[in-house]
């Protein structure tokens, strides 16, 4: 019997007597409701914060959708540290309303500004739209500091599970000089390694929502054509250096066939020289930050996370 936290066994017996059928038996507008009804179940209800807007930013593939938000107490005309969060989802659900509890949380806690973007999803725009959006936002993040009232010199990028790579991804591109700056990198569970190699897709695929054949779906979603999986700006772990990359947080669970990917990009981090935080949570699965009304361990995570990012984005 696997070694679950009781709170965890809980929702997992919710789950199967809820009858859900998995994500991979779905289409993907199927999908995306099924997820969408989970939100205020496993949720716990949103802070306020200081302010919350969203903005359009002009892309050459169209309006591209962000969402912004101060953190409780901070005031309108201090510059705060920011953080570009990149929403889960498998790149095919998922959107600012998925990961607006968390954002805002995010936002308070770090007394930051957390702006969210609301990429393009597969399999409509498959592989390298999402990229291309971040890409984007990243860039308007810089070029609009001061109109924003953030730091420049105070930038990090931050995602969960597909957030989480095109996070890692950004960081990667931004040390490359291909965006700019990048002081800091959190990637909660992420994915690392699309071509699904990593010992993970053996060990976890039953018990779970998110198995080997639940990221097999995402995967051939994302990136239908196979040869694009072995490159660095759709699997991380294909760079070939991590030398250089900022101060990181790698976060992983047991329960999750992306585990071993993340434990091992973390390894490869501190190999370089990198400054890495590894916190791996052996009786947790994918998506725990996103579960804190039922699993109280998701909200003293989620805590973490907040105040690791802060201390990474005051450190000079």
């Amino acid at each position: 019997m696997p070694a679950y936290d009781p709170d965890l066994a809980r929702l997992l017996e919710l789950g199967r007597q809820a009858g859900r059928p998995p994500f991979e038996a779905l289409t993907p507008d199927q999908a995306r409701q099924a997820y969408a009804a989970t939100w205020d179940i496993l949720q716990p209800p949103a802070q306020e914060v200081a302010s919350v807007r969203d903005q359009s930013i002009a892309t050459p593939a169209g309006d591209l959708k962000l969402r912004i938000y101060r953190g409780a107490g901070t005031t309108a005309d201090a510059a705060l540290p920011a953080v570009l969060y990149m929403h889960g989802g498998g790149w095919v659900i998922g959107n600012l309303d998925s990961h607006d509890r968390l954002c805002r949380q995010l936002a308070n806690e770090a007394q930051i500004c957390v702006v969210s973007v609301d990429y393009r999803l597969a399999p409509e725009h498959p592989y390298p739209a999402a990229v291309e959006d971040c890409a984007h936002a990243w860039r308007w993040l810089h070029s609009q500091a001061a109109e924003l009232q953030v730091d420049p010199g105070r930038l990090g990028v931050a995602g969960d599970s597909a957030g989480g790579n095109l996070a890692a991804v950004l960081a990667l591109m931004a040390r490359d000089g291909d965006l700019p700056t990048c002081k800091m990198q959190a990637l909660v569970y992420p994915v690392t390694d699309l071509t699904a190699s990593s010992p993970g897709y053996q060990r976890v695929q039953a018990g779970v929502p998110l198995t080997d054949k639940t990221m097999h779906y995402f995967i051939e979603h994302y990136t239908p054509r196979a040869e694009d999986r072995r490159h660095w700006h759709a699997s991380p772990a294909f760079a070939a250096s991590l030398a250089g990359l900022p101060k990181t947080l790698v976060l992983t669970a047991a329960h999750d066939p992306l585990c071993e990917e993340g434990r091992e990009y973390a390894r490869r981090l501190e190999a370089a020289d990198v400054a890495v935080t590894s916190l791996h949570l052996a009786d947790h699965m994918h998506g725990m930050l996103t579960h804190g009304k039922l699993v109280k361990a998701g909200v003293l995570m989620s805590g973490f996370v907040c105040q690791w990012i802060a201390l990474a984005l005051s450190q000079g």
